[in-house]
């Protein structure tokens, strides 16, 4: 399908690896020029030389901590007019609620509600002036049913979704949606990292431990970030207009329930 989204601008975040990449590449393929960004400048060179080598499409990598004011001037000053914006942030760190001090949530929070927050309300108003705008948001598949030992990401994120809901009504009359991903277990370095820490508390093969949990999605595998990516270029496609204010599940049928 020819998405309609040719010559337009995008911002990507953390896109040096995993689905933020994955999103990268999808959005480069469908002729997208792209600003990416990530804190490691080395993987965030290499993923934007090969999404350049395979796409011919522009794109300028910032290495830059999103997270921060100056990280996200750094990213605007590079990209200050996107059509196109795709949060991303990896997720706090899991362990259990007693556990958590006020500045472990500060910190969860600030990273995965009020940063892209920030970055929608620098540019949402210009994507409306202009007539065309995509704003799509990575949280979590806990959005929808809260995972355990991540009590951070729950609460950020849901915050992050209820921020949204009445800003993606609004703008969508001036060709601007802003939808969420929720993304279920995709094989990223962050999963199989997970689940090597998993093997070696339970003092088990990690193997067997990835293959108990694929096994273990209605689903039998794992995501491939390439389906994260095809989805949220659709998200970002001229035919997506009518698509605003939304949580998709990417998750292979994890989700038991039937809304």
């Amino acid at each position: 399908m020819e998405l309609g989204i040719g010559g337009r601008r995008a911002i990507v975040c953390a896109a040096s690896k995993g689905l933020g990449r994955a999103c990268a590449l999808a959005l480069a393929e469908a002729g997208v020029a792209l600003t990416i960004c990530a804190r490691g400048a080395e993987a965030l060179e290499a993923t934007a030389a090969e999404i350049r080598a395979r796409t011919g499409v522009p794109v300028t990598a910032i290495a830059c901590d999103v997270t921060t004011e100056e990280g996200r001037r750094l990213l605007l000053e590079a990209c200050p007019e996107p059509d196109i914006l795709i949060n991303n942030a990896g997720g706090p760190p899991p362990g259990d609620f007693r556990d958590f001090s006020l500045d472990d949530w500060r910190r969860a929070v600030e990273a995965n509600m009020l940063t892209p927050i920030a970055l929608v309300r620098a540019t949402v108003y210009g994507m409306m002036e202009r007539g065309f705008g995509r704003i799509v948001n990575i949280t979590s598949a806990s959005v929808k049913a809260p995972i355990p030992m991540l009590e951070l990401s729950n609460g950020a994120r849901a915050g992050l979704t209820g921020a949204m809901a009445t800003i993606a009504r609004k703008a969508v009359r001036r060709n601007v949606t802003i939808n969420a991903l929720l993304p279920g277990p995709f094989d990223t370095d962050r999963l199989r990292s997970t689940l090597r820490a998993q093997a070696e508390r339970e003092g088990r093969d990690p193997a067997a431990v990835a293959a108990e949990r694929a096994a273990a999605n209605p689903a039998g595998r794992f995501g491939d970030p390439a389906e994260f990516g095809a989805l949220c270029a659709f998200l970002c496609s001229a035919q997506a207009g009518y698509i605003t204010g939304q949580n998709i599940l990417i998750d292979g049928g994890a989700y038991p329930g039937t809304l």
